[in-house]
């Protein structure tokens, strides 16, 4: 049973597991401005902070 809290940054990969959604999918997202907020670091790597996936993820719910 795995006990860690889930990390509070997630790399693009983590978040296309997570979503279940390819890495062209997600960066078509974002060209599109309908991606979750992402940092970008120094080295060009981006991440997703968990707190701002949740909250685009409350924003695109479906409350059919």
């Amino acid at each position: 049973m795995n006990t860690q809290p889930p990390p509070r940054h997630l790399t693009v990969a983590d978040l296309c597991a997570e979503l279940e959604i390819s890495r062209s999918t997600f960066y078509d997202w974002r060209s599109a401005n309908k991606a979750p907020r992402c940092i970008k670091l120094p080295n060009g790597s981006l991440r997703v902070r968990r707190a701002d996936l949740e909250q685009w993820l409350q924003v695109h719910e479906d409350v059919a």
